[in-house]
């Protein structure tokens, strides 16, 4: 007799989100991209369905982020202008999607307005045809402002605004059913502001099925292994039955890597590290592969050479 073949038997499957719209559908991208629909853990596809591939979205900001010159020699020139930075990533980078966020609307930094940021996210519809991921600087009050403006700009779209909070969720909800978008749920690491988040979501009339969550993102080595169990608690429970954790995951590689020392600082700071123009990009590399295994859907990079890996990752494992 042989030995018998052990297989996992889940009672749900992981909701599907749609991001981008053709012109058939009212907007005017090339192609969309879906998430989700697992009926299984990641890359487990003798137990389950794995309809969708995980996402690599290209990581633009309206201003050259405080990040180090080897990655902003590695993006190019392009990095001092959002709409060409986006254009590269996806002509020469090959991403599926671009994730835009408006740093310059800070106070601190460029005191965007409105207005200035919806300009933006018109010239990058008109240059690029991929799905857009549209956040804002961070600061609650000028997103208030801020995102109503770029979501109308991009009205019929259908891309992913981020992020909807335990305090701002009344505001991201209403300009995403108005201007016919999805939404992301941000929670700080903790499933149960998560599944509050998503029930507070649900009670202003939003449909479950059109939420992407965020479980916030360490760098590898900075929490990296509790924001792993997060995001694998809740995709198992999600496949369990928990309505309330079956959405997409996203994790901003990108956004949190290119902030630590380790993917940052020189050799001669830390003797014996490699040189950063490799240890850079294999820190983020690992850092999205690691997510990978642990649930996320959709992954934000920055570094060309990192996303190559992955993209080459993703293939392999599927």
């Amino acid at each position: 007799m042989g030995i018998p073949e052990l297989k996992e038997n889940w009672k749900n499957t992981i909701n599907e989100v749609t991001i981008g719209a053709t012109k058939e559908e009212g907007g005017t991208r090339c192609k969309t991209i879906t998430l989700g629909g697992q009926s299984t853990l990641p890359f487990l596809s003798f137990e389950g369905d794995l309809p969708n591939k995980p996402v690599i979205a290209g990581y633009v900001a309206d201003i050259v982020p405080d990040w180090p010159d080897v990655l902003k020699n590695a993006i190019g020139k392009e990095i001092n202008d959002p709409i060409e930075w986006a254009q590269k990533n996806v002509e020469e980078f090959g991403v599926e999607a671009i994730n835009m966020r408006f740093l310059g609307a800070s106070e601190a930094t460029k005191n965007r307005s409105p207005d200035e940021c919806a300009k933006i996210v018109e010239g990058m519809l008109k240059t690029v045809d991929v799905p857009l991921i549209l956040w804002g600087c961070g600061e609650e009050e000028k997103d208030n402002e801020v995102l109503p403006a770029c979501s109308h700009a991009a009205r019929g779209e259908n891309c992913l605004i981020g992020s909807a909070t335990e305090t701002n969720y009344q505001t991201v909800v209403a300009i995403c059913k108005a201007d016919k978008h999805k939404i992301i749920a941000e929670a700080p690491v903790d499933i149960n502001i998560g599944k509050q988040v998503n029930i507070l979501l649900q009670d202003a009339g939003l449909d479950l099925k059109e939420v992407v969550m965020l479980q916030t993102t360490a760098a590898l080595g900075y929490g990296f292994d509790y924001v792993y169990t997060i995001l694998e608690r809740a995709r198992i429970a999600g496949l369990q039955g928990d309505k309330l954790m079956a959405s997409p995951q996203l994790c901003d590689i990108g956004g949190e890597v290119w902030r630590v020392k380790e993917a940052s600082v020189d050799e001669d700071i830390l003797t014996g590290w490699g040189a950063l123009e490799k240890r850079g990009p294999m820190w983020e590399a690992v850092c999205a592969g690691g997510y990978l295994q642990a649930g996320a859907d959709l992954l934000i990079m920055a570094h060309p050479k990192a996303i190559k890996i992955i993209q080459s990752t993703i293939n392999n494992l599927l």
